[in-house]
């Protein structure tokens, strides 16, 4: 796939660059980097920080091969429909370099990666704020720990005092009121409450029978006047009436029995729920409207303790899948080990014999070499032979079985008859008999003849056959220049397998000399803990104690010195090797030049010798 080269295709790279950069993948301001690993390693960040998995080596390796490139290409390709990514983009597409269709997905990863890290951040805060509350208080916090069983005490009691008592009761020979109304205000009457006309309205109105009346009222309103107060007579007459049918609840409520309280809790559970969780709930807003400082920290401790709760059961979730996935990655390193296993004792066999068909080679004579293809080519031509002479032996038996024939024909009775009858004479039949045992002369001569040439072909056969599998023993051209590309294969394989079993070597030793470290970290902290309170106490101890912290300190600094000048060697040394290659692959390069450029005027010489040949003709 060829690289599209236009302004626009790099105009639309250094955004896609600027991109990454913005988002936090500083990788891309590596010089040193091509273009399609700034691009692809920008991808791979963003889908990997918005918690997807991409199925990719984990070193880095620079100047990747084609099918690695596409190989790659398409693992990001696949993760892009899971994540939801409303673009589409193919893996020739990244492959070649086509930055203008590869921009809107880049776009839209970061702005997915950096809504990630927003989340992830609230996440962490939250996280934080939890694990600082398990361990420390605020003072507020403490203060609400502290009024909280006195608030609910008093709220309690409060409750208690205010809550709505019965006074009354009606008896029970009392008559059923039919209408609703008066059922209402019966009920309201055993609490204490009367409803009706109000103690307002009748001052007002005595106040108003006080006052003379103006002297242009009229009749119809002193009417309304007479029956309002009629209606008010009357109403009191019927709060009487209801109060002369109820007794006092002073001592009633006291002589209720455990067998009555058990029914009614029996038969009213539900609605005794219901009015507790009402309580509950008015009693919040109570509590909310007195102390909304109080019960806000209370429902954000509430929250918290739901949010930690389904963090831990995400993280558990979390941490079941790492484990699954580091048991699938230890089984992988354990196949991949032994198949390396495999490769090297299969390399040292391949490479014993190879060893030894060179000896052979290199104690082969060229001469005897020469005898062998002489003896191949006589080979061939003797088995031409053959076949021609036994064609002409088989002409000649079947001339001879004729003349056999025809003799024997002549033998016969009728014949010998038709011969003394013609008159022929005695020395025709011993002239028959004469050339007959001559046939059978030649003919023993010839079977024997047949027979040691047959022998002699045996024999030839079996040496030709040993100078066969001599030539086979030894390896033509073409199966060594195939044997030569898979050992060449064999050892970018298992140099590949080497170069990432040493990374990881390197890589668990390196994390281990880290784990050395923060081990004699923390033992030398809990050391200085243990005996700061002791060297505290009297003074030649703390100088003491003070010495040794000096003595420590002095000591970490020289092991920070020594490590950096390692760090300084292993980095001059990294340049080193850095620029060795860079030169290595400038040869190669112009290796690669050369070799195009020689077979390109190879060509055209071929074409210009054919052109020489076709005139001279």
């Amino acid at each position: 796939v060829e690289t599209r080269e236009d302004e626009e295709q790099n105009v639309k790279l250094t955004e896609i660059l600027e991109l990454l950069v913005a988002a936090g993948y500083f990788r891309a301001r590596i010089k040193g980097l091509s273009p399609f690993d700034k691009v692809v390693g920008g991808m791979t960040w963003c889908i990997t920080t918005c918690n997807f998995d991409v199925d990719v080596d984990l070193l880095f390796q620079e100047n990747s091969t084609i099918g690695q490139k596409i190989a790659l290409s398409e693992k990001i390709v696949s993760v892009l429909p899971r994540m939801k990514c409303p673009h589409q983009l193919e893996p020739h597409q990244i492959q070649g370099m086509d930055f203008i269709h590869i921009f809107p997905v880049v776009q839209w990863l970061v702005k997915r990666a950096i809504e990630t890290k927003e989340e992830m951040g609230d996440y962490i805060r939250s996280y934080s704020i939890s694990q600082f509350q398990k361990t420390y208080s605020l003072p507020e916090d403490d203060d609400f720990i502290k009024r909280k069983d006195k608030a609910i005490r008093t709220v309690v009691e409060l409750s208690d005092v205010y809550k709505p008592r019965r006074k009354y009761k009606r008896q029970q020979g009392a008559e059923e009121l039919l209408d609703e109304e008066s059922r209402i205000h019966a009920t309201l009457l055993e609490y204490g409450r009367r409803y009706g006309f109000s103690r307002q309205s009748k001052t007002e109105k005595a106040e108003d029978k006080k006052t003379t009346l103006p002297a242009g009222l009229s009749a119809t309103e002193k009417a309304d006047a007479h029956e309002e107060e009629e209606l008010q007579v009357a109403e009191e007459q019927r709060i009487q009436s209801l109060m002369t049918k109820m007794t006092a609840m002073a001592n009633e409520e006291s002589r209720l029995t455990a067998s009555s309280v058990g029914q009614i809790v029996g038969l009213c559970s539900a609605e005794i729920k219901q009015i507790v969780s009402e309580y509950a709930e008015k009693q919040s807003e109570l509590s909310a409207e007195e102390s909304p400082e109080k019960l806000g920290t209370s429902q954000l401790h509430r929250r918290k303790v739901i949010s930690l709760n389904k963090q831990i059961q995400q993280k558990t979730k979390h941490l079941e899948e790492l484990q699954s996935s580091h048991t699938n990655l230890q089984a992988r390193y354990n196949e991949t080990k032994k198949t390396l296993t495999e490769l090297k004792s299969h390399s040292e066999k391949l490479d014993k014999e190879q060893a030894a068909l060179e000896k052979i080679e290199s104690k082969a004579d060229p001469s005897i070499l020469q005898n062998l293809r002489a003896l191949v080519a006589m080979n061939e031509n003797l088995k031409s032979q053959e076949q021609e002479f036994k064609a002409h032996c088989r002409e000649e038996m079947t001339r001879l079985q004729q003349e056999i024939e025809n003799l024997k024909a002549e033998r016969t009775p009728g014949g010998s008859g038709k011969n003394l009858s013609s008159g022929e004479p005695h020395e025709a039949l011993t002239s028959g008999m004469t050339h007959d045992e001559d046939l059978d002369r030649r003919y023993n001569m010839e079977k024997e003849k047949l027979y040691k040439i047959r022998l002699l072909q045996a024999r030839r056969n079996r040496e030709i056959a040993i100078l066969h599998r001599k030539i086979d023993e030894v390896p033509s051209r073409a199966e060594l220049i195939q044997y030569q590309k898979r050992f060449i294969e064999l050892y970018r394989q298992i140099s590949a397998v080497h170069k990432e079993t040493k990374q990881f070597f390197t890589l668990y030793n390196t994390l281990d000399d880290k784990k050395v470290y923060l081990e004699k970290e923390i033992s030398l902290l809990n050391s200085i803990h243990e005996n700061f309170s002791q060297a505290m106490a009297f003074p030649a101890a703390r100088d003491q104690f003070l010495r040794q912290m000096e003595q420590i300190v002095e000591g970490i600094k020289q092991s920070r010195m020594k490590m950096e000048k390692k760090k300084q060697e292993n980095k001059m040394r990294r340049d080193q090797l850095n620029d060795q290659y860079l030169e290595l692959l400038e040869k190669q390069r112009l290796y690669f030049k050369t070799v195009k450029e020689f077979k390109e005027e190879g060509r055209k010489n071929e074409m210009l010798l054919s052109k020489m040949k076709a005139k001279a003709s």
